[in-house]
This record gives C-alpha cells, structure tokens and sequence, in this order.
C-alpha cells in the first residue's frame, strides 16, 4: 500500500485524479479557485449536517461502510458523481481499489473492538477517533477529499464518544504551510512508529 504523504492532497495538491474521474464534475467548466469554493461550501454544509443535531450520532452508525460513504457523499456528492463511492484508479497514495473494501471492513472491525474494550482503559476516546482517521487516510478509499472527509469523521466520532470536535491546528490543513507540514509529519510518525501521540496533540491543538 503506498503511502506517499508528501502528495497528500489539499486544494493547491489535490491527489490526482484520471480522465474519467475528472469527468465526474457535476458543475460546468469553472475556475479551479470556484471548484473550491463550491467544495467548501458543500464541505460546511456536511459539517453541519453530522455536527449541529441535538444528539450525537451513534458510533454504532457511524462505524460502518454505509455511513462512511454517506459522509463522503454529503460533502462532495453535489460537486462530483463520484461522491460517495469507492475509487477504481490506483493512486500515489493508499490501497490498491481491490484492496479499499475488505481494509475498510477490517478498520470498522478494529474501531468497534477498541470502543467496546475503552471500558477497560485501553484506548481513549481521543485516540480511537485519531487512529481511525489515520488509517481512512492511509486506505485513501475515495477518488479525492479522503482528508478532508477523515478529519470529519473523526470530529464526528469524537462528538459520539462525549468528546468536543478536534481543532487540528485550528487552521487551514488544504493550503501548503507550516500548519500542514506539522500535520503531515504527525501522519508520518504515526505511519512509520504506530504511535499516535504527536497526532493526538495536533488534533486538539
């Protein structure tokens, strides 16, 4: 599985996408500057949709392929046919397409275990969250947004779990900067060491 993080996406580095992906684009030819404002736009809308509820969604619900890809649907399904559905193209980073669904299953399989056992003090709710959000990247299961999209199920999940949202960094992570570059070494560490407390502190710093 490759695990490329230095061609992570973001706005300015988007994880390429093919001719036929590209041809998923449900707008009319626009500036790449209002592509991402309308992914933006769509992204807030989705935050809110899983966020702004008067009870939390149940991590039961959330940790399933359904709800996974609901997620990605609701942030980027207005924007790209794609929304929502696993990629078949190879990438410069993540599982191979025939790889995505059964890595899936076995990372939901984890997340329930680790929630069941928290009980017990093995794993905190901050880090169940983080390492799932890890490992949605390095799976890399859509065809794009799969950061943007991992960060927010963490958030969700956090919220689930009786925690407040992650703040990673509390800035903008899609923009080439110092904030991204911490962000992407925290990724890495926890990539190469299996340890996740650099991550953790970027997540609710």
């Amino acid at each position: 599985m490759a695990s490329d993080w230095e061609n992570f996406e973001g706005e300015t580095d988007n994880t390429p996408l093919t001719d036929e992906e590209t041809l998923g684009l449900r707008l009319p030819f626009i500036a790449k500057n209002q592509l991402n404002e309308a992914e933006a736009i769509n992204i807030s809308a989705a935050r809110s949709w899983a966020l702004l509820r008067k009870r939390p969604i149940k991590p039961e619900r959330i940790l399933t392929e359904e709800w996974l890809k609901l997620l990605h649907r609701k942030m980027y399904g207005d924007i790209w046919k794609w929304g929502g559905e696993y990629r078949l193209s190879e990438k410069n980073i993540g599982a191979s397409p025939w790889e995505i669904r059964p890595m899936v299953r076995v990372l939901l399989d984890d997340a329930h275990f680790w929630i069941k056992d928290a009980s017990i003090g093995s794993l905190a709710a901050d880090e169940i969250a983080v390492r799932i959000s890890h490992r949605g990247v390095l799976i890399h299961p859509f065809p794009n947004g799969n950061g943007r999209r991992s960060r927010l199920l963490a958030d969700v999940l956090a919220v689930s779990l009786g925690r407040p949202a992650f703040t990673w960094g509390s800035g903008s992570l899609v923009k080439e900067s110092d904030l991204r570059r911490q962000y992407i070494n925290s990724l890495k560490f926890a990539d190469q060491n299996l340890q996740f407390e650099a991550l953790l502190e970027f997540a609710r710093s």
